[in-house]
């Protein structure tokens, strides 16, 4: 089985009643934690990687680590754990096409901040190069708040996603599955602080309707623990009123159309306050192993409480 494209993981999630869950990595340690949890919970695995992280950890080096993850379970958890190498959040046809060359087997396009006619022109172009080369693309209709690499949309140019487009957008682009914005932002700050957080199902049940069986994605879902938020800030950080997704919320947004959930700011707060906890702890240790290995075991036992409370795919691998 090995990296395999997503098109199995959906059809078996959206008839289950679960997600897929899809962790953004940059480096070694990152991929270890995730894929050790994946492989203890024999859970189906998206492994995706932004324009930013491809640019700094090195498209090449990043493959070949994955591969290493398969191999690992292959060699010592005794089954072949299904990974699918997604790019996220490709800008172009060119940052795709490379990637497909390069053995992703799934990538992104997001046009969503462009006009509705350039949007399906775009992924409809790179639909029919992924397609021709095994490749299964995700799109995007509605804008998502929030910062993702170098991108930072402000709330008021964000915007939900007009459910009355998403059949003709789907049928003319031919994408695979469709990410929609129902009030989930990229990054840490999701909700003001005092708010009480809402994601807007009516909006994905309409979605889901005018789409029966068809894949639906979240991002920027990440619940961001409050724990690792509060490490951060006893250890020299500064995060005030850093809220995200409720857990609930994404659980019942999984038992709907929602076949891929991506969560990113939950690892890398999990990351950043062990180094900055053990750091403040042992300042006179200068060994990146002393805390990079606590960092990768939080990481690890992260993913496992999103694969098994909040995704539900444990055991579907």
């Amino acid at each position: 089985m090995g990296i395999v494209t997503s098109t199995e993981m959906f059809k078996k999630a959206y008839n289950g009643g679960y997600a897929i869950g899809a962790f953004n990595v940059n480096n070694m340690e990152i991929i270890q934690g995730i894929t050790a949890a994946a492989i203890e919970e024999k859970a189906p695995l998206i492994l995706q990687v932004s324009k930013g992280a491809r640019s700094y950890a090195n498209h090449i080096y990043l493959m070949k680590l994955i591969e290493a993850a398969v191999e690992d379970a292959e060699q010592n958890a005794g089954f072949e754990l299904p990974i699918c190498v997604h790019l996220d959040h490709g800008d172009s046809f060119e940052i795709c096409k490379s990637c497909i060359d390069g053995g992703f087997t799934s990538v992104m396009i997001d046009a969503s901040s462009k006009p509705f006619e350039e949007n399906i022109a775009l992924t409809k172009k790179v639909v029919e190069y992924a397609h021709a080369h095994g490749v299964v693309v995700e799109a995007e209709l509605g804008t998502l708040a929030g910062v993702e690499d170098e991108v930072n949309v402000s709330a008021e140019d964000s915007s939900y996603t007009r459910a009355e487009d998403v059949q003709e957008f789907v049928e003319r682009t031919g994408c695979d599955s469709l990410a929609i914005a129902i009030g989930t932002s990229h990054g840490a700050y999701k909700f003001k602080p005092g708010t009480n957080p809402q994601l807007r199902f009516d909006i994905l049940e309409d979605v889901s309707n005018r789409l029966p069986g068809f894949p639906i994605v979240l991002h920027g879902a990440s619940s961001v623990p409050q724990q690792f938020v509060k490490m951060i800030n006893e250890n020299g950080g500064n995060m005030p009123g850093a809220i995200g997704v409720p857990e609930d919320q994404l659980r019942k947004a999984a038992s709907m159309a929602v076949c891929k959930i991506n969560i990113d700011s939950d690892l890398r707060l999990a990351m950043t306050g062990t180094i900055r906890e053990y750091m403040n702890a042992h300042p006179d240790h200068f060994d990146p192993r002393q805390y990079l290995k606590p960092a990768r075991e939080n990481i690890k036992a992260i993913v496992q409480h999103k694969l098994v409370n909040v995704l539900g795919c444990n055991g579907k691998a």
